[in-house]
């Protein structure tokens, strides 16, 4: 069970995300600002949070400024009232993940936190290894008995979601969800795009296929 830690100063709000995420079938953990947040994270294992930015003692922009600057990348949802360009801009440069203003829809934050779960999973899995390919997360680079090189970074990421799940069927919308922003302006057909790019470059590859599947997505296959 994934834990989400929630820090919101507003009883209220955080009562109803904990039961939100509760039926979701998530552990929620409660904390009403950013220093109390911080205590939470020392004691108790977190998947993920869910930060409010208006807040007493530490507000959202601080904390989340506080954990990355100390090395932490735990994927980070800011829920807030505050909905200028600017608001978002900024939290996006100190570090958030994605962003929703409230009131929020609570399917639509479910479903975004549950992409940054998958999308936090792809990076804390930092190797893959298919037959005699290798994958390293960390260089976004590919190893065959061929040699070595390396991909651009959404057409690793997408490689390395496929070959995590071999014969797992992926939608276009689940690929897009999960590797590129929420609020990108790309459509579906950019999958595809990536998807031709990496088959021109594994046409060869006695490992794996991509194939795809019609009317679904696509999906990668093992050869041996």
């Amino acid at each position: 069970m994934f834990h989400i830690l929630v820090v919101e100063d507003n009883a209220n709000t955080r009562k109803l995300m904990e039961a939100v995420l509760t039926q979701h079938g998530y552990e929620p953990i409660l904390a009403r600002d950013g220093v109390e947040a911080l205590e939470v994270l020392d004691r108790k294992h977190v998947d993920l949070i869910v930060l409010d930015i208006m807040m007493p003692r530490m507000d959202g922009y601080e904390f989340t400024q506080t954990l990355r600057e100390s090395g932490c990348e735990l994927p980070i949802l800011m829920v807030t009232a505050k909905e200028k360009p600017a608001d978002k801009h900024r939290g996006f440069q100190i570090g958030t993940d994605d962003y929703m203003v409230k009131p929020v829809d609570e399917e639509e934050m479910c479903l975004r936190i549950a992409a940054l779960l998958r999308r936090s999973k792809i990076v804390n899995e930092h190797r893959l290894t298919v037959g005699g390919t290798v994958l390293d997360y960390d260089a976004l680079s590919v190893a065959t008995p061929e040699g070595s090189f390396t991909l651009p970074n959404k057409e690793f990421m997408l490689l390395f979601k496929l070959l995590s799940y071999p014969g797992k069927i992926f939608t276009r919308r689940q690929l897009m969800d999960e590797l590129w922003d929420m609020e990108s302006e790309s459509d579906e057909r950019t999958v595809d795009v990536h998807i031709n790019r990496l088959r021109d470059h594994f046409r060869a590859s006695p490992d794996f296929e991509i194939v795809t599947v019609r009317g679904l997505g696509y999906k990668a296959v093992k050869k041996a």
